[in-house]
């Protein structure tokens, strides 16, 4: 029995729960894909599936063949575009998982410029502020902040993108300006859900000298996006990207906090399944952002704030979302 046909089979009846609903799909009968499910458990000496009368769901050693049998499966797609579609013609799809707020702030010129570079890709963008599955989701390539501990993935790490608090000044021309990190357990805080510290903020100071705060969260939102919105709403103080706060202060919508105490910054990643190759378009795009990042102002050295060197290149920010997850 052909192996890619019960490779295609197994898929299929997995995505879709159900051997009927893959044999309507690949045009086939159901006796078909179930003699060919149980050909490939024979062959492995496995059970691959818990079946019921309504459904079938892979079992343990189901969803681990499942990744690897997918991954075949698009390496053979993959090469079979290659014959139109030649990898230095960068066509076909891209799949980008990202925070929701870093691809709408700092993202989103980027995808734009990428995708007038190169007409014939199609880009397929997931932006989410909740964990993304890079393997799962089969996603190309994901941008991921903090620290990554899969040994799944290949991470590349892009820089490090500064963080700062900042509120309204109408908000600080009612309810005062702090002059000491102490102070913050005293105002409205607009809290991000997925902040690893909790009621807690960690400040450095100029010094070196370090702080950590309770803070009293007023509104606590799992999506950034929200935060910006209220933030820029006058609600409280909240924590961006300063490459995404620097123009709305100095538009005077937005008055830094404590400016001379550091948020702990953000790595930046990009992540892939390690059990892939990687594609030239995925190579271009990650080694393109980074040089767009570095354009922007938006990294700092690890050692502390002080922008890295940069091209000059043409990219702008104007009332663009926080991303401080």
């Amino acid at each position: 029995m052909d192996r890619l046909t019960e490779l295609t089979s197994f898929i299929r009846a997995s995505e879709t729960g159900s051997f009927s609903a893959a044999a309507r799909e690949l045009g086939l009968s159901q006796p078909a894909i179930s003699q060919q499910i149980r050909a490939l458990e024979k062959r492995l000496g496995v059970r691959l599936f818990d079946r019921t009368t309504r459904y079938v769901s892979p079992t343990e050693a189901g969803r681990r063949y499942l990744e690897r049998a997918r991954d075949i499966v698009e390496r053979l797609d993959e090469a079979d575009r290659s014959v139109g579609c030649l990898e230095s013609k960068m066509c076909g799809r891209l799949a980008v998982g990202a925070p929701a707020s870093f691809g709408a702030g700092v993202l989103g010129n980027y995808l734009i410029e990428f995708k007038r570079a190169y007409p014939e890709l199609i880009l397929d963008v997931a932006l989410t502020d909740s964990f993304v599955d890079v393997i799962a989701e089969r996603l190309d390539v994901v941008i991921r902040m903090g620290t990554i501990d899969d040994d799944r993935l290949i991470v590349r790490k892009l820089g490090v993108m500064e963080r700062r608090l900042a509120a309204t000044p109408d908000y600080l021309d009612r309810r005062g300006r702090p002059r000491r990190p102490e102070d913050l357990s005293d105002h409205d805080y607009l809290h991000y859900a997925h902040i690893t510290t909790r009621d807690i903020v960690p400040l450095t100071g100029p010094g070196g000298e370090k702080a950590e705060v309770r803070i009293r969260p007023t509104m606590r939102s799992n999506t950034s996006l929200l935060n910006h919105q209220a933030l820029l709403s006058g609600l409280g103080i909240g924590l961006g990207h300063k490459v995404v706060l620097d123009p709305l202060v100095a538009q005077e919508r937005l008055e830094y906090v404590l400016p001379d105490w550091h948020y702990a910054p953000h790595h930046v990643h990009a992540v892939y399944p390690s059990n892939r190759f990687i594609p030239l378009k995925v190579r271009r795009f990650v080694d393109g952002l980074t040089e767009h990042l570095a354009a922007m102002g938006a990294l700092i050295s690890d050692a502390g704030p002080g922008l890295l060197a940069t091209q000059a290149r043409g990219f702008s920010l104007t009332d663009l979302p926080l991303s401080a997850a």
